[in-house]
Parts: C-alpha cells; structure tokens; sequence
C-alpha cells in the first residue's frame, strides 16, 4: 500500500450515514441526530466521496441503500459502536461509581429488592447516578445488548450468549391461600399438593408464571388442573386469593409485601427441599464497567442478608434441579 495518506471518514459522516440506513428517509434520520437535512445529506455525500462508493439510491420519493451501502453499514455501526464503548471506558476509568448506571429490574422483583437497592446506593456510592427500569425479561435482554441498560436483576439462568450472570441468593416459594384453605399456613406442604389446586398465575410473559409452570410440572401436575392467568401483577394476584378464587405461589421476597395487605391471607410453606428461584445481577460479557459491576454485587450481598434469602458466593455453583426451576422466562 502507497505510504501516501488516505483520506479517512469522519465521525459525523459514519453518524449520519447509519441514520439515514437505520430509516431510510432523510428528514427522520436528521431528527434522530440532531442534525439539519442539509448537513445531513452533505455528510453522507462527503463519506460516499471519500470511499469511493455510491451508498445510497435517491429518489424522489424514497432512500435506498445499495448494495455496498448495505455492507458499509454494517462496518459502520460497528465502528461507532467501538468509539462508544471508548468513551464509557474511559468515563469509567476516571472514577468506578460516578456517572449514570441504568438498571433494568423485572417487575417480580422491583418492588421488593429495590429498598435495598437504593438505601446501598445511597450509602455508599452517593455519586452514582441510579436510574432504574422496570420491564420484563424479554425487554431487559434486548435493552442490554442494544447498550440502553447497563445492568440487570433479574431470575437465571438466562442461557444467554454475551451475558455474564452474578448470582446474588436463592429464594424460595410458598404457597399463598385464603384464609379458609385447607393448606392455609401449613408448614410441610409436599409438592404434590400443586397437582390438583386451582392455581392462579401471573400474564403470559413473566418469568414467575414460567417458574411456577415449572414447578407444577415437576410435581407432576398435568393438564387436567385447571390453570387460570387473571392478573398483570403480584397485587392483584394475592387479591384474587383472599377472595377465594384460588391459590398461588410467591417468593419470599415478596411475601410481607403482598400479604399484609389482606387479613384474609396465609402463607404456607413446602417441605424440603422447597421449589424456589435463583436471583442474579446481569452483565455484558467484556463490559467496560465489570470490576466495578462485580464489586456491586458483592456489596448487594452483603445487604441482602436482612432479606429472607440464601445469600450465594460469587460463583455459585447452578441451583439443584430438584429444589429450583430453571426456567427465567
């Protein structure tokens, strides 16, 4: 290759080239960057001039990519990607525990971890910026390998390529009825009682419904018994117990919670080995921030031992399959 040097794309040029390929209309595209159509459109003409390939097909009424355009868009991205990553490394190197941590939190674990959450962080890392989302699992995966989450809480395991889980405690279930129930408050419910019980489950989509599913299927509940999802949330479930519709199973996180609510409610509990969920915070596999994220979630561990949880060490070996699902849907 000649010594001579090459003229090289900017920044702003790669920006607004992968704008206009993520939408394919120039107005929307500039909107998204904060940029004018004009300067937009002049800086994709500038990169198109300086790798000597036509990326776009113009016309009147649509943008098209070409076929080159197609596969620079691809190296694009990825470059930008790169200089982010730069930025948050360096962001990170400069002082752990500053700056904003987007945490991305699955709603059957929000309302009860989260005081923990927040009285740590409000201890000891008074600088860091927590924002906190809460959705369900599906949604945190993606937000986290899209870079819109840095962290997540959530039930594994997760099987997910790229994603490093950090176990934080093993939690059991327990069996909430009506006050009237003939298993009300019991303290050695075998698992075989699942078999026959009218459950009631939260919405498709939520991990706790696919853990429960599990745990019945376990016990060898078939599709005989009756299964019956009215509920979008823990609150509404517990409810719908109180009033006899039937029964359901929740963590113990969650428990002083939801219960004190209604007198008209009894927890019981399975003999051992109870069912129960494994609850981890989540990370990027190389994520730039991950000494960092490790020493959080030693620090949560530690906070975590006031909750009725089996607090596990850093690398915990996978829950036994007799005493927990492996399902975090």
């Amino acid at each position: 290759m000649s010594s001579q040097r090459v003229k090289q794309p900017s920044l702003s040029q790669l920006r607004a080239f992968v704008s206009v390929a993520d939408h394919l209309h120039f107005r929307d595209a500039a909107a998204a960057i904060g940029m004018s159509q004009p300067a937009l459109s002049g800086a994709v003409s500038a990169l198109e001039e300086t790798l000597g390939v036509q990326l776009l097909e113009r016309t009147t009424r649509k943008v098209l990519l070409s076929t080159a355009g197609e596969r620079l868009a691809v190296r694009a991205k990825a470059v930008l990607d790169a200089v982010g990553e730069l930025m948050e490394e360096a962001e990170a190197a400069q002082a752990p525990f500053t700056g904003v941590l987007r945490l991305g939190v699955i709603p059957t674990v929000a309302p009860y971890l989260l005081p923990t959450v927040l009285r740590l962080v409000h201890d000891r890392y008074p600088e860091l910026d927590l924002q906190v989302h809460e959705e369900q699992t599906s949604s945190l995966l993606e937000g986290l390998g899209a870079g819109r989450l840095d962290l997540l809480l959530l039930a594994v395991p997760l099987g997910v390529p790229g994603v490093v889980e950090l176990p934080l405690f093993d939690e059991d279930f327990v069996l909430v009825t009506s006050e009237g129930h003939g298993l009300a408050g019991r303290a050695d419910i075998p698992r075989e009682a699942l078999r026959e019980l009218k459950l009631l489950l939260l919405d498709e989509g939520h991990c706790l419904r696919d853990q429960a599913l599990d745990i019945c299927r376990e016990a060898g509940r078939d599709g005989g018994a009756p299964v019956t999802t009215t509920a979008a949330g823990l609150s509404t479930l517990v409810q719908l117990v109180a009033g006899g519709l039937g029964v359901t199973l929740l963590p113990r996180t969650a428990v002083k919670v939801e219960t004190a609510r209604n007198d008209q409610l009894l927890t019981g509990f399975f003999a051992d080995p109870a069912p129960s969920r494994r609850i981890a915070l989540a990370m990027r596999t190389g994520a730039a921030r991950e000494a960092e994220f490790e020493e959080f979630a030693g620090a949560l561990r530690e906070a975590l031992v006031e909750l009725p949880v089996r607090v596990l060490t850093p690398y915990a070996s996978p829950p036994d399959a007799s005493s927990a699902t492996s399902v975090a849907g």
